[in-house]
């Protein structure tokens, strides 16, 4: 079913939320992903995004009903940038590897 047919279609990006479903293991793939929480409750409204060397921006997805966010990345180091409402804001750096899945949870 496309975007267009659904019920409620996503706003902004068009990614789904939270990103892609993982497989069980990464396999051959780089896998980003993580969590977003605030005061120990997900925060299910943002965006996290994937940055590049220089900022350089790669990718968005929104954040998924539990905070959650997935990213399927090139191997080497990368920033991971969440922005929430209310000017909410955290970076991380992050380092993805082929066949691992790296976790990366972010309170803000």
């Amino acid at each position: 079913m496309s975007p267009t047919h659904l019920p409620n279609p996503p706003q902004g990006c068009g990614a789904p939320a939270g990103g892609v479903s993982a497989p069980a293991t990464a396999g051959s793939q780089a896998i980003v992903e993580g969590r977003v929480t605030r005061d120990g409750a997900a925060v299910a409204t943002g965006y996290a995004r994937l940055l590049g060397t220089g900022d350089e921006f790669v990718a968005e997805v929104p954040l998924g009903d539990d905070g959650g966010f997935r990213f399927f990345a090139a191997p080497g180091p990368w920033t991971l940038r969440v922005l929430a409402p209310g000017g909410l804001r955290a970076e991380r750096p992050v380092h993805a590897d082929y066949g691992q899945v790296t976790t990366v949870d972010v309170t803000i």
